[in-house]
């Protein structure tokens, strides 16, 4: 097959699964469903919970780190997805990543409260992030399975997602220490 072939290929088939998708979303994940409605509410809750609960004085900090957050686990989900390892089978709109509900909102302000608080009050952020992480895998990830939300293929499972939700923070915590000491320097 040439490199012309190929990408009509590729074009042809991302129709017909766009339209696939876009019929999938209509009958059983969209604005009649009350899945929908769930992925609403993990979508704008933490988000009005945010507007309350920021620290403003270290705004740009804590929103780095929780932006930091949003997208190493898009990056991690988009994989995930791609390759059916963890699948949302219910989201907002065919266009957006299936779990931007989660990776946009509710993981990184989970992530980012605890930083918050951690740093504010001195506390283990590792520690606090081992429990939050675990709250998110097997609290969070197994009721979303349970309802029939999102499905683990291929040996994925709430260890691994814990696992992962670890790395992705304390990365996200490193990067913050890296830009947090990057302005300090620049500020002397």
């Amino acid at each position: 097959m040439s490199y012309s072939e190929y990408w009509e290929r590729i074009y042809s088939q991302s129709e017909q699964m766009n339209a696939l998708i876009s019929s999938y979303w209509r009958e059983y994940s969209g604005l009649e469903t009350w899945q929908f409605w769930v992925v609403l509410a993990l979508m704008v809750l933490p988000l009005i919970l945010v507007y309350f609960a920021v620290d403003r004085s270290r705004i740009f900090e804590i929103f780095f780190f929780g932006y930091t957050v949003h997208i190493l686990w898009t990056y991690a989900d988009s994989f995930f997805e791609r390759y059916s390892y963890f699948v949302h089978t219910y989201f907002l709109f065919p266009m957006f990543p299936y779990a931007m509900n989660m990776t946009a909102s509710a993981l990184p302000v989970g992530f980012l409260l605890i930083y918050q608080y951690c740093t504010n009050r001195r506390k283990s952020f590792l520690l606090y992030t081992v429990l939050g992480a675990g709250v998110f895998a097997f609290g969070f990830a197994t009721l979303e399975e349970w309802a029939g939300m999102v499905h683990f293929n291929k040996g994925m499972n709430q260890f691994y997602i814990f696992l992962i939700d670890i790395v992705i923070a304390y990365a996200a915590y490193l990067l913050t220490m890296v830009v947090k000491r990057m302005s300090e320097n620049i500020k002397r």
